[in-house]
């Protein structure tokens, strides 16, 4: 373990760069109706950038980690969703992608690696903020190079943000419930359509807290390091150690919001 995440410290700004130039090819190549194709559930788009994107991060990926394997959002040659015992990148190249086809400028190319079933680095990249997030197990948390480290503030004290994608409608009715609530006893609530990077909003305090009721591992993958290097603490909304091999709740923040958050969500869940 420790000579991957050595590996990870050296080459930090490299893996880092590959990830700005996938962030700003998605900046300048916004997609027509003819790239855009639907994926099984309501609203749930995939764009031809999409899988440019991921093609090309496994390529630059598998060429710096010859032997590395992939679990990636979109289905391309070479991702293997099973195969993550060693060094694995989960990839969601773009994060956000209704955001993106509608032209919102709120989207993000999300990497993470990890190793052994442990996640160790993080990379996430808004190119239309220009916010570079990064992040290696054990040695810290930045974005565009200055470090972040979360004040323990509780949710009346800051926003809590929440993620809500229509493919996964189960648990609306008690999602909203429990938004109102958290309206209520905060200063206010976002739903911004980009998990990672409403994640990453925790790890600079401009979030106290984030909840979704069921992501998948890339997703928050690249997040979860980002975070908990931060000094942020990021499990299920029962208090479970998130999952890598397949979708599971995600409530991430400040000790002290994760606490209350959690609180609130008992009540309806």
């Amino acid at each position: 373990m420790e000579e991957i995440i050595a590996q990870f410290v050296k080459l930090r700004s490299i893996i880092a760069e590959i990830v700005r130039d996938a962030g700003q090819y998605m900046k300048e190549h916004a997609p027509d109706n003819r790239e855009v194709h639907r994926k099984p559930g309501l609203a749930n788009f995939v764009t031809d950038e999409d899988v440019a994107i991921q093609k090309k991060l496994m390529e630059e990926f598998d060429r710096l980690f010859p032997g590395c394997t992939f679990f990636g959002e979109e289905d391309v040659a070479g991702n293997d969703r099973d195969g993550r015992d060693g060094l694995c990148f989960f990839i969601d190249p773009i994060d956000g992608t209704t955001n993106y086809i509608f032209g919102y400028n709120h989207s993000c190319v999300s990497v993470g690696a990890g190793y052994g079933g442990e996640m160790i680095a993080g990379f996430v990249y808004n190119p239309y903020a220009d916010e570079m997030f990064t992040a290696v197990r054990g040695c810290g948390a930045e974005m565009n190079g200055r470090e972040l480290k979360i004040h323990d503030v509780p949710i009346e004290e800051g926003i809590v943000a929440f993620g809500c994608a229509r493919y996964n409608e189960g648990d609306t009715d008690a999602l909203f419930q429990i938004a109102k609530e958290l309206y209520l006893n905060s200063l206010s609530i976002r739903e911004g359509g980009s998990a990672a990077l409403d994640i990453c909003r925790v790890a600079k305090g401009a979030n106290a807290a984030y909840l979704e009721l069921k992501l998948n591992p890339y997703d928050y993958a690249a997040g979860s390091v980002i975070v908990e290097e931060a000094g942020g603490r990021i499990e299920q909304v029962d208090g479970r150690c998130i999952t890598l091999d397949g979708p599971c709740s995600i409530l991430a923040g400040t000790s002290k919001a994760v606490e209350e958050v959690r609180e609130i969500c008992r009540k309806y869940l």
